[in-house]
Formats: C-alpha cells, structure tokens, sequence
C-alpha cells in the first residue's frame, strides 16, 4: 500500500507540474537590417524613374503617331496636287 501511495503522489505531482506549465511567449520580430531597408528605398526609387521613363517614352510616340499622319496627310496632299498637274494637259486637250 505503500508503494501504491507513493506511486499515486508522483504522478498527481507530474499532472500539477504538466498542468501548471506555461507555454513561452513568441520572441519578438527582428527589425530588418539597415541594408535590407536601404536596398528597398533603393528599389523603389528605381521603380518610379522605371514610371517616368515609360511615361515619357509613351508621351514621345503619342508624338511621333501625331508627326507621322501628318506626313501622310501631306504626302497625300501633293499626292493629289502632282496627279492633278499631270492630268491638266490631258484634260485639255480634247479642247483644242
């Protein structure tokens, strides 16, 4: 009986140790290296004059769309004029 109450006293001292046991906090988060946050200051920078060259490569071809059908609308322009030209005589001369 002994040996019963012995046993009996170890395992309700483990079950009030187990029960009792904290669990430990979570450490907290590191800050980031100043390399880490330098190298994406950077990246962003990088990213927004990425923006702006883009910008203004669109904003250049917009332009040269907008100097190209001009061109084309005056070649078609003298185009006509020449062809008009050239057809004078042969419109005429049925009237001589």
């Amino acid at each position: 009986m002994n040996k019963s109450l012995v046993l009996a006293a170890v395992i309700a001292a483990a079950a009030l140790v187990a029960c009792g046991k904290k669990e430990e906090a979570p450490a907290p988060a590191a800050a980031p290296a100043p390399a880490v946050v330098e190298a994406v200051k950077d990246a962003g920078m990088a990213a927004a004059a990425a923006t702006d060259a883009a910008s203004a490569a669109t904003n250049a071809a917009s332009a040269a769309t907008g100097a190209a059908a001009a061109a084309v609308g005056a070649a078609g322009d003298a185009a006509k004029a020449a062809v008009t030209e050239a057809a004078k005589p042969a419109v005429e001369a049925p009237k001589k």
